[in-house]
C-alpha cells in the first residue's frame, strides 16, 4: 500500500498513487467530477462498494466532501458509517491491479476484493 495524502483524520483516505490515477481518469473525460464513493447491498459478502465520477452540482448537504489537492471525494452519511477509515489505493500490477480498498469496518470480504461484511 501507498502513502496517504493526507493524516488519519481524514473519513475517506486516498493513497497518492490512487488520486493520481483518478485525476488522469477524470482529466480523460474532459469535466472537472467528483469522485463519489459509497456502498450498496449485495455482492459475495453482503455489501459491495461503488465509485463513479459525479458532477459536483450533485452534492447535497447530506454529503460529506474530502478535498484531496483540489480534487474532492463525496460519500452520503450513511455508506460512511460503513466506510469511515476506508483506504482507496491504486495499483498498475498486471495481476491483482485496480483500484483496493481497505477497509476497518469490514468483518469479511470477498476474494474480490469488492464486497464485504460487517
Amino acid at each position: 500500500m501507498t502513502q496517504a495524502t493526507q493524516p488519519q483524520q481524514r473519513g475517506i483516505l486516498l493513497s497518492e498513487a490512487a488520486l493520481r490515477q483518478v485525476k488522469f481518469l477524470r482529466d480523460k473525460q474532459g469535466t472537472d467530477f467528483c469522485l463519489r464513493v459509497g456502498v450498496r447491498q449485495g455482492g459475495c459478502s453482503g455489501m459491495s462498494y461503488m465509485m463513479d465520477f459525479e458532477d459536483s452540482s450533485k452534492i447535497t448537504p447530506q454529503d460529506e466532501v474530502f478535498d484531496y489537492d483540489g480534487f474532492q471525494i463525496v460519500c452520503d452519511r450513511k455508506s460512511l458509517l460503513y466506510l469511515y477509515g476506508l483506504m482507496l489505493d491504486y495499483s498498475d500490477a498486471m495481476i491483482g491491479g485496480g483500484f483496493q480498498f481497505t477497509n476497518p469496518n469490514a468483518a469479511q470480504t470477498c476474494g474480490c476484493g469488492k464486497s464485504f461484511g460487517v
